[in-house]
């Protein structure tokens, strides 16, 4: 399966198209190294204000993101030619909202989680790896970083109970 485009996409174009400028994290994707990483630190802030929402709304908007998201990084692949390229990352955009949504709020979550959602989002686990390589289009490109931000999130909340 292509996973990058046979040359790199310019910054002007994605940067003006709006689903592009969604699903590349507002520039963050075109960082030349990690743009998964650079995702998920467009995440933080977004997820912290979540948080001081009130738990039902907190989880529609989630629940949104995901659901809005399939559409977002599937527009994307396509108008790119490519079926998961690495510049998209509002998948991690929403995986990490899942994570930090299960966990304890604090600071320390904030950074747990990031640690934990990029490793499992690295290493990709089963089902993880599987869910990366088998299911295609936005729900493929969505799913894999969900299930990362559920694994992430039900550890540190284990951990964070256990410490506590």
């Amino acid at each position: 399966m292509n996973t990058e485009p046979t040359r790199r996409p310019r910054a002007a174009d994605i940067l003006r198209d709006p689903v592009h400028l969604l699903a590349f994290g507002f520039g963050a994707g075109l960082a030349p190294r990690a743009p998964g990483t650079f995702g998920t630190l467009v995440a933080v802030p977004i997820a912290y204000g979540l948080a001081l929402l009130p738990p039902w709304w907190r989880g529609g908007v989630i629940v949104a993101l995901c659901i809005v998201g399939i559409w977002i990084c599937g527009q994307s692949a396509r108008r790119l030619g490519v079926h998961d390229y690495s510049g998209i990352v509002f998948d991690e955009i929403a995986g990490y909202q899942v994570a930090f949504a299960i966990a304890p709020f604090s600071l320390l979550s904030l950074g747990t989680c990031f640690v934990l959602f990029r490793f499992f989002d690295i290493v990709k686990p089963s089902p993880i790896g599987w869910l990366d390589r088998h299911v295609g289009g936005g729900i493929g490109i969505m799913l894999d970083d969900i299930v990362a931000g559920i694994y992430a999130g039900v550890i540190w909340l284990a951990i964070a109970q256990w410490i506590h």
